[in-house]
């Protein structure tokens, strides 16, 4: 469970995923951007977590991440601004100024989804579904530096892109329905809590997804192949996770569904030993 409570699982999986997108748009990501996109996901995630264990009491956390992150508040604190530290230096010393303008910009409806979700909004049943915000969010995020490379195909990035960002949202909303008495108990609202009846649609959504990369596999649209791939072997294993998750209880299905999404790994790695 420590990747997952230390909130290091959706940096590596957005990273791997910058990695795969840079391929479909034919330009090279560099350390310094996947750096940085790492330490800012996490960041994010970081400050989540922080705000929610800092405004439940003991009695009614649920998960062991958010034990976790009230009981080092302070020390999550101190780690935070050190990261901070460490991904602007990364930011102004390895990014372009486009680079840093863009993510500038992209600050701005993450911060704004931290104040709408965890304080502003947290009960309201009209706002956005965290799950959607946070597939788009992540999508953005990976193809952020990537988008901003000379001569990088936006064109041909697009279904690569697409299949991530569906991925994140297919895992976002199972975990949904798996922690929905969780996320009660933390008085947070959630796809399932907010739209009960698409609790049979979120657990399709995988199938959806795997059809549609199977699709786009076989149909050898350009550029799009390994993503393809990665997209329909991550979507086969959220169902077989979802299948088993009430054998196997929330805790492990929410750490294997989001190990099911660094499937890029298979081909950063044979590429490696090839």
């Amino acid at each position: 469970m420590w990747p997952t409570i230390l909130s290091l699982d959706a940096p590596a999986v957005v990273v791997l995923w910058q990695r795969l997108i840079a391929g479909s748009a034919s330009v090279n990501v560099s350390a310094a951007e996947m750096f940085v996109l790492g330490c800012s996901v996490w960041l994010a995630y970081a400050a989540d977590r922080w705000i929610e264990g800092w405004r439940l009491s003991s009695e009614n956390i649920r998960t062991h991440r958010h034990h976790f992150y009230r009981e080092k508040r302070w020390l999550i604190v101190a780690f935070w601004i050190a990261i901070l530290g460490l991904d602007l230096s990364a930011a102004f010393c390895g990014l372009s100024v486009t680079e840093i303008k863009a993510g500038g910009f992209m600050l701005l409806p993450v911060v704004a989804y931290l104040f709408s979700h965890q304080l502003l909004h947290r009960n309201l049943r009209w706002r956005p579904p965290k799950e959607v915000c946070v597939a788009v969010l992540l999508g953005a995020g990976a193809a952020l530096f990537v988008a901003c490379r000379p001569g990088a195909d936006l064109l041909h990035m697009a279904i690569p892109l697409a299949l991530f960002a569906f991925l994140c949202f297919s895992n976002c909303a199972l975990i949904s329905v798996w922690e929905k008495e969780v996320d009660r108990s933390h008085g947070q609202t959630s796809l399932a809590i907010q739209f009960p009846g698409t609790i049979a649609f979120s657990r399709a959504l995988p199938c959806v997804l795997s059809v549609l990369s199977v699709v786009a596999w076989l149909a050898a649209v350009p550029k799009a192949g390994p993503a393809a791939a990665s997209a329909t072997v991550s979507s086969i294993l959220l169902v077989l996770v979802d299948l088993a998750e009430a054998r196997i209880g929330r805790i492990l299905a929410r750490v294997l569904a989001d190990l099911a999404l660094m499937t890029p790994l298979i081909p950063l790695l044979a590429r490696l030993v090839s």
